[in-house]
């Protein structure tokens, strides 16, 4: 690049002076044109050096294009740059300083000064980073970057690149108001304003934050660190943290001592980070919080857990015991993994605080979005607008950190509505500067890796024994009060583990990070086993039918297009039908108008990825108005919030499970734009859906909606992988039930997880509200349409939904054939849209009194009653289950061993599908519709399995 090209670098926020001393009249930053520039704004207003940049660029392409004084300015500029400095430029960084002038006059030799004072403290701002002391280990170089840039003065000769002199320094200089190191004053020397830059931006905390392209958050932060006296601490706040120091080493060195063959992933070596988590929390109950939510690491935790959120310390000893007892059904998780919540008063400021610390699974970084979740379900519930009475803080590690996408995932929530809570505090443990004393964890033997850097570790001198020193040395503490307040933690420590000893029982649920006061009863269990009908009063069906079809804003202009569906909404509901979208809204509605919270969010819901939706209606002439119908239900209804979200599936997922976390009283559901987009989710499934009941005794309601179905779309828009949730589902297929009255719900009590392939609108409709009128949360996995969403025959009858109906696991056959089952020959057992396959074929052949069909609505947990009801009917039939989805795919799998437990393996359960595959779906349309053709041939041809055995 070319002295030429640079210039624009080299006009950094000081060229509007710079240009003012010129006589050259400068844009007002709020106006980007090229016209003539108009007023001179002062830096605090905003205007950086983006606009001199542009208007630089726009010259050097046509300099007519510009007005004649930049024209004028921009040739005088260039000329001098040509003739600048002959040292080369730093190689690493973009230097900002100002272009050469040749000047003999004092006035500009002054100007030029001031200049140059204003580019080196904005070259600290920048770059002071770079020679700040982060290192307690002192092997930086052995394999990081020591670069130090050119413009900091480290030595007095650097003072010549600003052509700057030894003699200069004790001159006084104007500060610029983008620094606050004055304080009170305007001027200081040149020998004082060095010496605070260094003192703010070159000891032991670094900042890099001047990439930042919001003034008024650069201002803060600079304010914040410039100004003189920000880090002396009061005698008070150095005891304080001497304590706080005090509590989080002994408490690690007590477990070292009690535990040392034991993992606990200690904090040693950043024993700091505990006395810095409660000054967050300080300070932020201070400003009004209410409510902090936090999410972290292994590392550190059982040190948060006693000493941030304040665990009962017998509690978290008696973790280590190996013969606890686990008292909650399931498998539980380590100790570093489990989650707290605790109400208490704060004592610095004496107000009531509520902290929790969610549980995590080794997939550390995976709890990001999950903390946010709630942090915004807490927020919506309280009516925190702001964000000023919840908040969370999230604890990293340097290398997940700056590794793992699901951070960033995270962030880019962070300003979409529905999804924002108005800032998170992020604390990353920096294992370099922040160094583990022990390893990874106490098992480790890290001089096997680490030679060098742990021979500098050995001989750190613990951070606690560095302080307690300097405070001694100054008098702020004396060594008896330093030694008594060690013997009173130490002595806290030892009572708790005397009492810890008397903890013979594990109970998972005294940890949990979200508990649901008044959900189930005092020991934790459900209030009944029993569930209401789901069906509502038609009355009500009809009014949100008629809601649905309407637009309940005046003057509010819809899509053409849109009318038509209106209409069609409108007349359906007159004939008391409703289709797969208005039995959402139905679903919906009513469970607003008993006060339950709905969210629905996912990639392009709010229309639907199929436009069957139409949630939101946008107002054709008036851009950004909107209006959603569903929240004109009811006067006093709950809100309904549809939301799209970003283009991601594992943070938004994780954040919408959290939101789930926060209450039971909300129907909480994600839909997948394409049901094999949860791929990227799967590790939220894994670790926290599937598992998360058993790991931490944690109930959710939350709702997967994953549109599925083969249609000759291709591999990557059919399968949802409905054989990846059925093998995660942990009901026994070779136990044989027994068919008590509560039956039904026990099964859904007893399972992770609930997961439904509906075949008809009005059993999305009950389970939907199934899932809210349980006793009890489980997730609900729901295998959505995509052609059903528009088909003819898939509708349902109000009458299918009124007071009195209720889910329906199996849809027995209820034509000619179950009018006379001893003439059947064949029951076919299938589930989700084949079954209308099956039925056009078995018409189409005539066969509807020799082949009965049966579709199974719930899947998992597996209806094994209504199955051998209805085996028992067929007595004289071939069983088969027929899919469309291959045969190492979909259900049969998981329904084989299931049939032949109930049947005693007396009668075989043949398959009919596709044949075995890689790849979930072919994206070849006409091989589709001939392997659809196979498989219907066979399915219905009554002598393919004659001869066979199983």
């Amino acid at each position: 690049m070319n002295q030429l090209r640079l210039l624009p670098f080299r006009l950094g926020p000081q060229a509007i002076r710079f240009l003012a001393t010129r006589d050259i009249p400068v844009l007002d930053g709020h106006r980007m044109s090229s016209g003539p520039p108009t007023t001179i704004p002062s830096s605090r207003n905003g205007v950086s050096s983006s606009y001199v940049e542009e208007m630089y660029f726009a010259w050097l392409e046509n300099p007519q294009s510009v007005h004649k004084s930049w024209d004028s300015f921009f040739r005088k500029a260039s000329k001098e740059a040509s003739m600048g400095p002959a040292h080369p430029q730093p190689p690493a960084v973009i230097q900002e300083i100002r272009p050469t002038v040749s000047s003999c006059t004092k006035t500009s030799k002054l100007v030029e000064d001031h200049l140059a004072v204003q580019s080196l403290i904005r070259a600290y701002q920048i770059r002071g980073h770079h020679v700040a002391q982060l290192d307690p280990l002192g092997i930086l170089d052995a394999d990081l970057d020591s670069f130090v840039p050119s413009d900091l003065i480290t030595t007095i000769d650097k003072l010549a690149f600003y052509d700057l002199q030894e003699a200069d320094l004790d001159k006084e200089f104007q500060l610029p108001t983008t620094t606050f190191i004055g304080g009170s004053e305007n001027t200081l020397s040149l020998r004082e304003i060095i010496r605070r830059l260094e003192s703010t931006y070159c000891q032991h905390i670094g900042l890099e934050f001047m990439f930042i392209n919001d003034v008024e958050q650069c201002q803060w932060i600079r304010q914040k660190f410039e100004t003189p006296g920000v880090m002396q601490f009061s005698i008070e706040e150095k005891r304080t943290l001497l304590a706080r120091l005090v509590r989080s080493m002994r408490f690690e060195d007590f477990l070292a001592r009690k535990w040392s063959s034991e993992k606990r992933f200690g904090l040693e070596g950043c024993e700091v980070m505990i006395p810095a988590l409660k000054t967050i929390i300080d300070k932020s109950s201070e400003m009004g919080i209410e409510n902090v939510i936090l999410g972290m690491p292994h590392r550190g935790r059982l040190n948060v857990l006693a000493n941030v959120i304040r665990k009962d310390l017998e509690q978290i000893f008696c973790q280590f015991d190996p013969k606890l007892e686990a008292a909650d059904e399931g498998s539980g998780d380590v100790k570093y993994h489990l989650g707290m919540y605790h109400e208490r008063i704060n004592r610095v400021t004496n107000r009531n605080i509520t902290l929790s610390l969610v549980a995590n699974p080794s997939h550390l970084e995976a709890v990001d979005p999950v903390v946010q979740g709630k942090t915004k379900a807490e927020q919506f519930y309280r009516g925190d607008v702001q964000g000023r009475k919840v908040m969370s803080i999230l604890v990293h590690g340097d290398a997940a950190f700056a590794g793992q996408g699901v951070v960033y995932e995270t962030f880019h929530l962070s300003d979409l509505p529905s999804y924002t809570t108005n800032g998170t505090v992020h604390v990353v443990v920096n294992n370099q500067v922040c160094y583990r004393r022990r390893g990874h964890n106490e098992m480790d033997e890290p001089m096997f890796t680490q030679p060098l850097m742990y021979k500098q570790i050995h001989k750190q001198v613990p951070v606690l024994k560095k302080y307690a020193d300097k405070l001694i040395a100054e008098g702020t503490v004396t060594l008896q009060e330093f030694e008594e307040e060690i013997a009173k933690y130490d002595r806290i420590c030892e009572e708790a583990y005397g009492r810890s000893k008397d903890k013979k029982i594990l109970h998972i649920k005294h940890w949990l990070d979200s508990p649901w006061p008044g959900f189930f009863n005092v020991d934790g269990e459900p209030k009944s086993m029993t569930c209401p009908t789901t069906g509502i009063p038609e009355d009500m069906l009809t009014h949100i039918g008629n809601v649905a079809s309407s637009v309940p804003l005046e003057d509010f202009k819809i899509h053409t297009g849109l009318s038509r569906i209106l209409r069609g909404r409108a007349d359906m509901t007159k004939k008391r039908t409703v289709d797969w979208a208005l039995a959402e809204y139905m679903a919906f509605g009513s469970l607003l108008k008993e006060g339950i919270h709905v969210r629905l969010s996912g990639q392009d819901v709010e229309r639907g990825t199929f436009s069957h939706r139409h949630h939101v209606l946008h107002d054709q002439e008036v851009d950004r108005r909107t209006c959603v119908p569903m929240n004109h239900l009811w006067p006093d209804q709950a809100p309904y919030t549809v939301c799209n979200s970003s283009l991601s599936e594992y943070g938004v997922l994780g954040f919408e499970l959290g939101y789930a976390m926060a209450s039971p009283n909300a129907l909480v559901l994600w839909e997948a734009q394409f049901g094999d987009f949860h791929n990227t989710a799967q590790c939220i499934i894994d670790q926290f859906i599937s598992t998360g009941q058993a790991k931490w005794v944690r109930h959710n309601g939350i709702v997967l909606l994953l549109p599925h179905g083969m249609e000759g779309m291709g591999p990557e828009h059919s399968s949802a992988r409905p054989e990846r949730f059925l093998q995660m589902s942990n009901d026994d297929s070779d136990a044989y039930p027994v068919f008590t009255e509560d039956f039904e719900v026990s099964q859904l009590y007893d399972c992770n997880w609930i997961v439904v392939n509906c075949s008809t609108p009005a059993s999305y409709f009950h389970v939907l509200r199934r899932q809210i009128l349980l006793p009890f949360r489980k997730p609900l996995i729901v295998f959505t349409p995509k052609s059903l969403l528009r088909h003819p025959d898939a509708k349902s009858s109000f009458d299918q939904m009124v007071s009195g109906t209720s889910f329906q696991r199996m849809i027995p056959e209820d034509g000619p054939a179950a009018r006379s089952p001893g003439q059947v020959r064949r029951l076919i057992f299938c589930t989700g849209k084949v079954y209308y396959d099956l039925v056009k074929e078995r018409s189409s052949q005539g066969l509807e009194e020799q082949v009965a069909i049966t579709r199974l609505e719930q899947i998992s947990p597996f209806p094994f009653d209504l199955i051998m009801r209805e085996a028992e009917k067929y007595s004289g039939a071939e069983l088969v289950w027929c899919q469309e989805e291959h045969k190492n795919m979909g259900y049969y799998d998981y329904i084989s061993p299931r049939f032949m437990t109930l049947l005693g393996r007396s009668r075989p359960i043949w398959y009919v599908g596709r044949d075995p595959a890689a790849a979930p779906a072919t994206g070849n349309k006409n091989a589709h519709l001939v392997s659809l053709r196979k498989f219907l041939d066979t399915a219905f041809n009554l002598k393919a399995f004659e001869g066979k055995t199983f």
